[in-house]
């Protein structure tokens, strides 16, 4: 009876500490969400067009493919993607958790051992890639004018993303794609509850002198500073 009451304990404890901390994690995804950062757009050019675009769950940064200052195809290929469409115009890149990107193409898909994995840093991460003709604004997909300055930085932030090989190339993941104009890539560093695919791309702003939130790991935690 006494180990039956002291296992209960034990159990209610770490109900009671898993409880307290999802709340705890809540409170400051918020409040550190809505914090601002780079609050100063107005102060520079607006030599670039780019755009934030989410899925409603995770956000993408969306560059154009071709500038006077960088050419993604040369890195990212077009014989990487299904179509082999070189037309295209934009190239969207999102960073995540290289177990859910190829193992859950779908949410039914998800397995606890994957979700276990990216909350608790124990995989690897990829880039994920997507190229588009064209970008349509709407509530999930933002327009943004940037400098030239500003522009490098995300170019560079983006870059060290990537892991490379010994040619200095994105290193490729073949892999099954959620459609016939993206790809996948290996990337630095590791998901968790505190560096989502979110953060990584409020980072990036960050690093670029965007607005962006003090910290979040969601998608809202970004759109909020461009409403």
């Amino acid at each position: 009876m006494k180990k039956i009451k002291s296992a209960l304990k034990i159990i209610s404890k770490f109900v009671l500490f898993i409880v307290v901390f999802l709340l705890l994690y809540g409170l400051s995804a918020y409040v550190l969400s809505i914090i601002p950062v780079n609050n100063n757009m107005s102060e520079h050019k607006k030599e670039y067009t780019i755009y934030i675009k989410s899925n409603g769950v995770h956000t993408d940064l969306v560059l154009p493919i071709k500038t006077d200052v960088k050419d993604w195809s040369e890195q990212i290929k077009y014989e990487h993607i299904q179509s082999k469409d070189s037309t295209h115009q934009y190239l969207a890149f999102g960073w995540g958790d290289k177990g859910f990107y190829l193992d859950t193409p779908e949410w039914s898909d998800l397995k606890f051992s994957t979700a276990f994995k990216a909350a608790f840093n124990l995989g690897t991460s990829a880039m994920h890639t997507t190229f588009y003709k064209k970008i349509q604004e709407n509530e999930n997909c933002v327009k943004i004018e940037i400098s030239k300055e500003q522009y490098l930085k995300l170019i560079t932030f983006i870059e060290a993303s990537f892991q490379y090989d010994t040619n200095g190339n994105p290193i490729f993941i073949q892999a099954i794609t959620y459609g016939k104009n993206d790809s996948f890539y290996e990337a630095h560093r590791t998901y968790n509850l505190f560096y989502t695919c979110n953060t990584w791309a409020n980072q990036a702003l960050k690093k670029a002198h965007m607005k962006a939130a003090f910290w979040t790991p969601a998608d809202k935690g970004i759109f909020y500073h461009y409403q």
